[in-house]
């Protein structure tokens, strides 16, 4: 999976762009995807390695926006801080709720 997910192409930047990229990793909600090469940047989210069928690490998509509701902050309308935008956030929450 990790070969997948930081594969390199020297053709295409974006990994949405190259037909050899298959896994995209959002590190902001901890979840894997397939891609969806339609021309946009869709991917279909999945819970299990399709080589090996290992179970992935559970999306934290849910908790990620109950942090920024917590936080008050809306993020369709507010300024998202930047630590949202990766891992760090989950550092910051997990210290938060200790």
């Amino acid at each position: 999976m990790t070969r997948h997910v930081n594969m390199r192409c020297d053709l295409h930047d974006d990994p949405f762009d190259c037909p050899d990229a298959l896994i995209r990793f959002s590190a902001k909600f901890q979840e894997y995807g397939l891609i969806i090469h339609d021309g946009g940047t869709s991917s279909s989210s999945i819970d299990f390695c399709p080589w090996c069928g290992t179970r992935l690490p559970e999306s934290q998509r849910d908790r990620w926006f109950e942090e920024l509701e917590r936080r008050g902050i809306d993020p369709w309308e507010d300024e998202v801080p930047a630590e949202f935008e990766d891992e760090r956030w989950l550092a910051t929450s997990e210290n938060a709720t200790s």
